[in-house]
């Protein structure tokens, strides 16, 4: 099976979750929010590449939290300054590519609880269709609402959340980012590039509900509840 890389981002500021500093550092339950979804790609024998995209500041901090993880591992951890958007971000992971050939998974590294079986079952969706995001289907009613009245209710049966890890071949989404930056687009997430430059389908691989992002303290709060669930 072929190998793949991961772009992990972790150079958010933590603004919404009112942190004095990045809040992949906080600690959940007793360790870093990052190190959740680290010890995950180090356990996949198919992740032989994880670069970690973090703001130039906290450089050092992220490095001594991935030695404390990495002393048993041996795939390697390459750590990269990423850029005022998410999107700059990635494109600066995927210069730090071994090879563009490679396939590559994009991942928010605030979002700890992703499973191997999850990185499996994207893995060999990317291997089949090159284009292959996380995502679950939407559980509540959504509403188009302009100027705080009602406009119409949308229809969810075909509606899904997206998640992280996003898996595509380097050369692909390469290509996608560099037409992106040509004409200063700027997309929500890295299938938002293929679908308006790239003619390959993007291909959905059921999720988890519990593949949150950790956004607010609230989300913290579900976060502890979650690992509990885990550790019991």
């Amino acid at each position: 099976m072929k190998e793949y890389e991961v772009i992990l981002l972790a150079a958010g500021q933590g603004k919404r979750m009112n942190a004095s500093r990045n809040k992949i550092l906080l600690n959940l339950m007793g360790k870093p929010i990052i190190l959740y979804s680290l010890k995950t790609f180090f356990s996949d024998p198919a992740c032989k590449h994880i670069i970690l995209v973090t703001q130039a500041n906290e450089k050092s901090l992220l490095e001594a939290a991935v030695r404390k993880l990495k002393k048993s591992q041996s795939c390697p951890v390459t750590i990269v300054s990423g850029g005022s958007e998410r999107q700059y971000s990635v494109y600066n992971g995927l210069k730090a590519l071994k090879s563009v050939e490679n396939i590559v998974m994009v991942h928010d590294g605030a979002r700890p609880f992703v499973t191997l079986s999850q990185l499996k079952a994207l893995h060999a969706k990317v291997m089949e269709t090159r284009t292959a995001i996380l995502g679950v289907p939407v559980k509540d009613t959504i509403k188009r609402v302009v100027k705080g009245q009602v406009e119409e209710t949308i229809p969810r049966d075909t509606l899904w959340q997206i998640q992280t890890p996003q898996a595509f071949f380097g050369k692909d989404l390469l290509g996608v980012h560099e037409k992106a930056r040509a004409e200063a687009f700027l997309g929500t997430d890295e299938s938002s590039l293929m679908e308006k430059y790239s003619d390959l389908p993007v291909s959905m691989v059921l999720g988890s509900y519990e593949n949150i992002k950790l956004t607010t303290p609230e989300d913290m709060l579900i976060g502890e509840a979650i690992v509990k669930r885990k550790r019991s």
